[in-house]
């Protein structure tokens, strides 16, 4: 330790300001467990479980000093839809303390405010210089009465840099047909339900009491949005689409069952105010790399998509449920990871009789804010096994992302509440 010491002793003292003290300080390092906490990573990476929540764990926020504040599904057995959890020794966390009467999906923190979703509002609490809330029981409501129809209805949240809060709005839908979800049953005309869900929407984060009328529908033609995230780098929001489901259950003489389980892709899109991103008229093929027509409104499995929508800027394996999308700005992990995409993939269950997939989460190389080169699949082994992962039986299921102070990569899971940590260990 001595000679540790004096070699941050001959450094000047700006450089030693701006080195990590864990080098100083041993019992405040991050130490994986030692079977990885189950997880297959690249070479150099470590994980351990940081606390279990025993909720389904939806997003995690962290703070500048380090709280994690996770989301919970439901409110725990206490009531609480909210869990603060205070660092401890090496790199794990506890439970020190849950509020938020309400469950949900999404958490944010920006600007020394926690944000924070149920099912049909936003709200936000005031946070100390310690990163804790100091309104717990009583924050404030930045919008109220959004549609939950019991279908796709969690409304994840992302912000700017301008002070703008995007909401999800899931259409509660499948593919918008006058009988969801139906044999042959054809596509609602124009879509009814595309004024008030089925997009993002833009209010002001720091407006109390907002509803449709006070916000802005920001793009429309989404099905599903659980992940999204604000890109620095390129100033712009992007998300990550569910797709639709059950093209050979419904239209049994259009697409057989290995068509239906490998489309349509889950997508990326980059979007700019007013974008339409054509659901439900139309889903993207990722094997053809083309936009093509729905079956609901006069598609045939070969007819591409007539209509000015957007072209997504990647594409992933159908039906995985990307259900959370972080940008990558830590200086922790190599350089290759700086300004890429992290997404959790929940998982699959409808590709039978093909095997269940996804229950990873994937690194999306990006260059000059856009999508660049391949992606590939960074943590995995949440199901427990291959076999698990194919029966659609997993033991955990990747949800929400975030990054720690540190540049650490935090990961939840919706299934038994673990809060996962992943660390680069630097050589």
């Amino acid at each position: 330790m001595k000679n540790a010491v004096s070699r941050y002793l001959l450094l000047p003292a700006a450089v030693v300001g701006s080195l990590s003290l864990f080098a100083l300080r041993p019992e405040e390092r991050v130490v994986p467990d030692a079977d990885n906490a189950g997880l297959k990573l690249p070479a150099g990476f470590g994980a351990l479980v940081v606390a279990e929540t025993g909720g389904r764990a939806r997003h995690i926020a962290t703070t500048p000093e380090g709280t994690m504040f996770v989301k919970l599904n439901r409110p725990n057995a206490s009531g609480n839809g909210i869990l603060m959890l205070r660092p401890g020794t090496g790199g794990k966390a506890e439970v020190a303390s849950g509020f938020g009467k309400y469950g949900g999906t999404g958490i944010a923190v920006k600007n020394g405010y926690l944000y924070a979703s149920s099912d049909q509002e936003v709200f936000r609490y005031k946070l100390d210089d310690k990163g804790q809330v100091t309104n717990p029981d009583k924050p404030e409501k930045i919008v109220t009465g959004l549609i939950n129809r019991r279908q796709h209805e969690s409304k994840s949240i992302a912000l700017d840099n301008d002070g703008n809060l995007y909401v999800n709005i899931g259409a509660y839908s499948n593919s918008c047909q006058e009988r969801d979800r139906q044999r042959g049953s054809l596509g609602r005309p124009n879509c009814p339900m595309l004024d008030s869900a089925g997009g993002i929407w833009q209010f002001r984060a720091d407006k109390l009491n907002q509803s449709y009328g006070s916000g802005t529908r920001y793009v429309t033609g989404l099905r599903n949005v659980v992940g999204l995230d604000w890109s620095p780098q390129a100033n712009q929001l992007f998300v990550m689409q569910h797709g639709r489901d059950q093209l050979h259950d419904i239209f049994p003489a259009m697409y057989d069952t290995k068509q239906s389980a490998e489309l349509p892709a889950e997508c990326m899109y980059a979007l700019k105010k007013g974008d339409n991103a054509g659901w439900p008229y139309m889903y993207y093929d990722g094997l053809q790399k083309k936009k093509m027509q729905a079956p609901e409104y006069g598609g045939d499995g070969k007819k591409e998509a007539t209509g000015n929508f957007i072209d997504p800027v990647a594409a992933y394996p159908a039906h995985t449920a990307p259900n959370a999308l972080l940008f990558y700005t830590g200086t922790m992990f190599p350089e290759k990871y700086r300004n890429g995409a992290f997404i959790a993939f929940h998982g699959s269950w409808n590709r039978a009789p093909e095997p269940q997939k996804g229950y990873y989460v994937v690194f999306q190389p990006f260059k000059d804010g856009k999508p660049s080169g391949d992606w590939e699949v960074f943590a995995d082994n949440f199901a427990g096994d291959a076999a698990k992962a194919a029966a659609g039986r997993p033991d955990h299921k990747p949800c929400g992302l975030a990054q720690g102070p540190d540049g650490s990569l935090y990961i939840t899971d919706d299934k038994k509440g673990t809060v996962y940590r992943i660390v680069y260990n630097k050589k």
